[in-house]
């Protein structure tokens, strides 16, 4: 038996060559599917999920030097451990198949014991980059983690027109003081799970958590159509979910919760902040300041959503807010014409 059962695709024009390799595999204990050329392998592969392919390089309609062009170019596949098996000799054939992401290159007739070192070797390597992909999903935000696979890691940032939320509890320090640790960690928990699900849906990027509060960035890393829509449904949704979390706190004599929302749109600079070692996914500028501004004078207003006028602009007729008049903040040189957000009109 294989170290790794896995399920392989054995992609070769000569089908006793198919056939012979097919049972050598399935001897190992592996699960195997051939093809009888690069353009049916690519079919399967973008149909089904293989661990490793076995890639001829001489084949019809689409050859294997092809097939490792249109892999490398699928972020979906692009990570796919393949094995090359081929009677054309040379370095520089080596050298070119390398070069487009293939794992290892065999010259046939391949040797058996060989073949089984290195697929099980390519098969561990993947294991290991399946088990680092699952860490980032945990520890960042699908957003973050697309970014990371497509264009890797860098510390550093870019300019982009986006919209960054602040929110907080409200009162969240007298509710600590009021009951036990255990129980303030399970609000927390029940607290980010919601609002996280308000954020993301409406794809925003949660990149800071600091006790009750929170920071999110709508337009980065990816591009979003409309941030300042974006990030104004997820602040609604967010208002309702808290009322909705009211009434089952009610039901067990659970004072209620409320948070207010700072929201400003804007130029900021995004991306990777930290070291090599510890980095995070963040963004800075005035906007980031201001939106930090807008959340904390919720309770001056006493009123849930604050937003800044270049949101209430981008968002125009969707929006009934209330006009609060310009407010001096510290930090800006000229006051904000501040909005309060009641509502998005549906239609």
């Amino acid at each position: 038996m294989a170290d790794f059962a896995a399920r392989l695709l054995v992609a070769d024009d000569n089908k006793v060559n198919r056939l012979l390799l097919t049972r050598s595999l399935e001897l190992q204990g592996h699960r195997v599917a051939s093809a009888e050329n690069g353009r049916i392998a690519l079919e399967m592969l973008r149909g089904e999920s293989f661990d490793l392919l076995l890639l001829d390089m001489e084949m019809p309609e689409m050859d294997g030097f092809q097939v490792l062009e249109q892999l490398v170019a699928d972020a979906q596949l692009r990570d796919l451990p393949v094995i090359v098996t081929s009677s054309l000799e040379g370095i520089a054939q080596i050298v070119r198949c390398i070069e487009l992401g293939a794992e290892d290159y065999l010259t046939k007739p391949v040797n058996p014991v060989l073949l089984k070192a290195r697929i099980n070797s390519s098969l561990e390597k993947k294991r290991l980059r399946d088990q680092q992909k699952e860490l980032i999903r945990r520890f960042a935000t699908s957003e973050v983690a697309e970014d990371l696979q497509q264009s890797g890691f860098s510390l550093g940032g870019r300019r982009v027109q986006g919209t960054v939320m602040f929110s907080d509890i409200r009162g969240f320090t007298a509710l600590v003081e009021s009951q036990p640790p255990e129980e303030t960690i399970e609000l927390l928990n029940t607290y980010y799970t919601l609002m996280f699900d308000a954020i993301s849906g409406q794809g925003g990027v949660v990149n800071q958590m600091i006790g009750d509060g929170l920071m999110a960035i709508f337009g980065a890393p990816l591009p979003l159509a409309d941030p300042p829509g974006a990030a104004v449904r997820a602040a609604l949704d967010m208002i309702e979910m808290i009322e909705l979390l009211n009434v089952e706190r009610a039901g067990v004599d659970k004072p209620p919760l409320a948070i207010g929302i700072g929201i400003a749109s804007g130029e900021v600079v995004a991306g990777y902040t930290g070291t090599q070692q510890r980095a995070t996914y963040t963004c800075i500028g005035d906007t980031v300041n201001l939106a930090a501004r807008l959340e904390a004078h919720t309770k001056v207003a006493q009123r849930a959503i604050l937003i800044d006028g270049a949101t209430r602009e981008a968002i125009g007729e969707a929006l009934t807010a209330d006009a609060l008049g310009p407010v001096p903040f510290k930090g800006k040189a000229e006051p904000v014409e501040v909005y309060a957000v009641e509502k998005l009109r549906r239609h």
